[in-house]
């Protein structure tokens, strides 16, 4: 029953790492498989009208990404001319938002996925051998989630992950914790070892050529009771500390990363955990600091860390919980604080909370508001979603106090996006006269600019003016009318022209940055045939 039409589909969301799930399942309908005609898209490509597909399978990620992943299904339905049973939708969203997705009328017959595919593939898909469907008799084969990935369907797309040249896999699954804001626990279930790292590593290296760095997506990998042999696994497979990779005449530095974190309530504990972690090629060692109920296991870490000789840290910081802004600031500072006493390099990447199943980032905390939320996301944005914990960057940044960060939260977004325009440069008497204004305000009329700009769209404010009250209140209202998309762009080009601090000092490499800090909205759509897509048709079809 080979040489069936099997379509992978990424929505056009931007995003890190390629789409783990969906190069197993092409491991098992490809050339070690099935040995079917598999072929991967990003995006809506419309050269995939050109085939009859007999399977199409979507991944999912972000429930927020909602509208970009119904374009997609929707997309699919009308590449199969309507046959819906001929459409797989799984991956995170999917699970998580799974009676949503289930209850839209115009996907009724999609087969929705919940979990991972962790049985034979025939159950783990639902196939039914009375319908006749392909591969339904696939009962006891092994589990698409046990296979290696195919990195060969990378090929097929234009789009260039940010992390590319690893292996993607796991040490353990599941977690021990139950936080309220995480998905995990209905994702994954327990905490629980997966099958040997050396066989993925190993069957990837043989497949597809060796690669540089090690990506193990666990969720916490410290509460596994096979944390040492795990460690032990990870430097027998060439990852010690201060290992390289040779490629020719050069050698190339290989990294470690735990990309979604390890847990300051274990790792507070005893210092063998950064001990054991100090033992392979680990870049950044990865602390959730989700509130300040941690803040003193998080701290401990932190210096267990240095001690270990690990210093350069990176942690996540939720926000928009059950958190404020306060709380999220003192969380920030007291990086800039660590950074000092131990001379550590600690980046922060604050990561705002959305409730796993909403389709949208429109979740406003109960101790937030919306005109502070999208500061945040406009702060974030001009220094790529990073916060330093140098003590200069985090200060022009963020303020040295509360009340400073309060401040810049309160201020209009152009003035955040392009601060060195107006504190510096041309923009400086234009704020001058911002700042004096705002001082002038009483505490209650900062409240009624506050809601005012919380709840109108940003583009309604030069019209709704006159509903706020005469006087010095309309007069600081009318700094937050927004400029244009082409004043702003010019500002932006003028001032990083003129900027005299190096800003690359304090960032880091964009594979070590987080999945996705809801930075940017932008879109990604295939060019159809292009030459790296003919190349990679020629190759499956040949």
């Amino acid at each position: 029953m080979a040489n069936k039409n099997i379509l992978l589909v990424e929505p056009g969301y931007r995003n890190k790492y390629p789409p783990l799930g969906l190069m197993k399942i092409a491991q098992y309908h490809g050339p070690n498989g099935k040995r079917d005609n598999v072929r991967f898209v990003k995006g809506e490509d419309s050269s995939a009208y050109e085939t009859a597909w007999d399977r199409v399978y979507i991944t999912t990620l972000f429930s927020f990404e909602w509208e970009r992943t119904a374009r997609s299904i929707d997309y699919a339905l009308d590449l199969v001319g309507g046959q819906a049973h001929r459409v797989f939708v799984g991956g995170i969203a999917a699970s998580l938002m799974h009676e949503s997705f289930i209850d839209e009328p115009r996907w009724r017959g999609v087969r929705f996925i919940k979990g991972l595919l962790g049985e034979a593939p025939a159950v783990s898909l639902g196939l039914d051998p009375f319908e006749e469907e392909l591969y339904a008799d696939d009962v006891n084969g092994k589990p698409i989630e046990d296979l290696v990935p195919d990195y060969s369907i990378l090929d097929h797309i234009e789009y260039q992950y940010p992390v590319n040249d690893a292996y993607f896999t796991y040490a353990s699954r599941g977690c021990v914790r139950k936080c309220a804001f995480c998905g995990v626990p209905k994702l994954e279930g327990a905490q629980r070892d997966t099958n040997s790292l050396s066989e993925v590593v190993e069957g990837v290296s043989k497949l597809y050529g060796e690669k540089r760095d090690l990506i193990l997506m666990d969720n916490n990998v410290v509460a596994s009771a096979n944390f040492k042999e795990i460690i032990a696994e990870i430097i027998d497979l060439g990852f010690e500390r201060g290992a390289k990779l040779k490629r020719g005449r050069y050698e190339l530095q290989r990294r470690v990363d735990f990309n979604q974190g390890v847990d300051a309530r274990i790792l507070c504990k005893d210092p063998m955990y950064l001990q054991q972690l100090a033992r392979i090629a680990l870049k950044p060692l990865r602390i959730a600091f989700d509130h300040l109920g941690v803040k003193k296991p998080y701290a401990q870490a932190i210096r267990y860390s240095a001690d270990a000789g690990l210093t350069e840290l990176s942690n996540y910081m939720l926000y928009n919980f059950n958190d404020s802004p306060a709380d999220l600031f003192e969380r920030m500072r007291l990086n800039v604080t660590l950074n000092e006493e131990l001379n550590i390099r600690i980046f922060s990447f604050p990561m705002r909370y959305q409730p796993v199943a909403r389709p949208d980032r429109g979740h406003v905390g109960k101790n937030w508001n919306s005109y502070y939320l999208r500061s945040m996301q406009v702060i974030l944005q001009a220094t790529h979603g990073i916060v330093s914990g140098a003590p200069e960057f985090f200060r022009k940044a963020f303020g040295d106090t509360y009340e400073e960060f309060e401040n810049i939260l309160l201020r209009p977004h152009h003035y955040i996006f392009n601060r060195y325009w107006y504190e510096q440069y041309d923009g400086r008497s234009e704020f001058d006269e911002f700042q004096a204004t705002m001082r002038a305000l009483s505490d209650d009329e900062r409240t009624e600019l506050l809601g005012f700009l919380c709840t109108r769209d940003k583009n309604d404010y030069a019209r709704d003016l006159n509903e706020v009250a005469a006087g010095k209140l309309r007069e600081a209202a009318r700094f937050f009318v927004p400029m244009s998309k082409v004043d702003e762009a010019r500002i932006w080009e003028a001032q990083k022209r003129r900027r005299v601090e190096d800003i690359n000092a304090y960032l880091v490499p964009e594979d070590e940055r987080v999945e996705d800090a809801g930075l940017t909205d932008e879109d990604v759509q295939p060019s159809t045939n292009t030459k790296k897509q003919l190349k990679g048709i020629t190759q499956i079809y040949a």
